[in-house]
C-alpha cells in the first residue's frame, strides 16, 4: 500500500511540476523593417525568465507585447534588464543581432550563447570602438564585460542560466561556406527547436539539416520536440541562385518530406512550425503563407506569429 501510494505522489509530482513553453516574438521579419526583425523569447510558462533566440529587434518588440497585453505590471526597461536572462544569437547578420547591439548600453549583464564563429563576428566586427564599444567581456578594449560570451559546443548541451532550460548548438549551412546555427530549447517535458537562417541541403550542397533530422527524429516520435522555428523568407517563384541561403515553401515540404521518412506521417501531423524570417516584399507574405497553408501534405499546423503575441505551447 505505501509503495502504491508513494508511485501516486511521485506521478502527481511529475505531473504539477511540468511546465509548458512559451514563446513571445519580438521581431518575425528578415528585412525591410528594423522594428520587426528576428528576435523569440522562450520561457517556462508563467515564468518570466527568457532566453532571447537571436535579436534582431527588441526594444520595439518588448514595447508592442506591452502594448498588446503580453506583458503586464512592468516596463520595457524591466523587461530588458530583468526578464531576458541570455541570447542566443545564431549568425552574424545584422538582422539577427542589431537589437541587443543598439540595446546594450541600457542592457544588464547577462551572456551571450553562440557559436565560436558567430562570437568571432561579434568580437571582431561590432563589439569594437569603430563600430560600437565592447560591451562583451573579450576583445578591444576598452572591455566593459557587461555580456560574457558562452561558445557553445556543436550537439552538446548546457545550462541557459538563471532558467531550467537546457539549449543543444547544431550547425546550419547560410550560403555555403557561411555558417549559421540552430538552438534545441529543452525542459523536462518539451522541446522546442529553433532555426536561424538556413538553406536547403540540395541548393547549399551540405547535409546539415540530414543530420538535425537524424538527431531531432526520437525527441519527435517520443511527443517531447512538437515544434519549429524555421524561416520561409521567400515565394516559391524566388529562383535558387536569388535564395542566399534560404528557404522557400517547396524547399520547406522538400525538407519535410525527409524528415518524415524517419518519424513517419503520424507524427509529422503532431508539428506546430512557427514560421519566421518572411520577407515582407510586396504581397511576398501572403503569397508564402497561401503557398505553405495550400501545398501541405504532411497537415503540419503552421504558425504565422504577430509580432508581441503570446504562443503557448502545448
Amino acid at each position: 500500500m505505501k509503495k502504491y501510494f508513494l508511485k501516486i505522489c511521485l506521478a502527481v509530482s511529475i505531473i504539477t511540476s511540468a511546465q509548458n513553453l512559451e514563446i513571445v516574438p519580438l521581431g518575425v521579419y528578415g528585412g525591410s523593417d528594423e522594428s520587426n526583425l528576428s528576435s523569440y523569447l522562450i520561457a517556462e510558462e508563467k515564468t518570466s525568465n527568457y532566453l532571447a533566440l537571436d535579436a534582431g529587434t527588441i526594444y520595439s518588440g518588448i514595447n508592442k507585447a506591452i502594448e498588446k497585453g503580453t506583458f503586464t505590471n512592468t516596463t520595457i526597461e524591466n523587461v530588458l534588464k530583468d526578464n531576458i536572462k541570455g541570447y542566443f544569437i545564431s549568425h552574424g547578420h545584422l538582422d539577427h543581432l542589431s537589437g541587443m547591439l543598439i540595446n546594450s548600453p541600457e542592457d544588464s549583464s547577462k551572456p551571450i550563447y553562440a557559436s565560436k564563429e558567430t562570437i568571432e563576428v561579434l568580437k571582431n566586427k561590432y563589439f569594437t570602438n569603430a563600430a560600437w564599444i565592447n560591451f562583451a567581456n573579450e576583445g578591444e578594449s576598452p572591455i566593459l564585460n557587461k555580456y560574457q560570451y558562452v561558445y557553445t559546443e556543436i550537439g552538446k548541451a548546457f545550462p541557459i542560466l538563471n532558467t531550467h532550460l537546457t539549449g543543444t548548438v547544431y550547425e546550419l549551412s547560410h550560403v555555403k561556406p557561411l555558417k549559421s546555427s540552430a538552438i534545441l530549447v529543452e525542459n523536462n517535458t518539451q522541446a522546442v527547436l529553433y532555426f536561424g537562417d538556413t538553406g536547403a541541403d540540395r541548393i547549399e550542397k551540405s547535409d546539415k539539416l540530414k543530420k538535425i533530422w537524424n538527431l531531432m527524429a526520437p525527441k519527435i516520435k517520443s511527443g517531447k520536440l512538437k515544434t519549429f522555428l524555421i524561416e520561409v523568407s521567400f515565394p516559391n517563384s524566388q529562383p535558387d541562385e536569388l535564395l542566399f541561403g534560404h528557404l522557400t515553401p517547396n524547399l520547406l515540404n522538400e525538407e519535410m518530406k525527409k524528415l518524415a521518412q524517419l518519424v513517419g506521417k503520424k507524427n509529422m501531423k503532431k508539428l506546430t512550425i512557427i514560421v519566421t524570417h518572411i520577407k515582407p516584399k510586396g504581397n511576398h507574405e501572403q503569397i508564402i503563407k497561401e503557398q505553405l497553408v495550400n501545398n501541405n501534405p504532411y497537415s503540419i499546423n503552421y504558425i504565422f506569429p504577430p509580432q508581441g503575441e503570446r504562443i503557448i505551447l502545448k
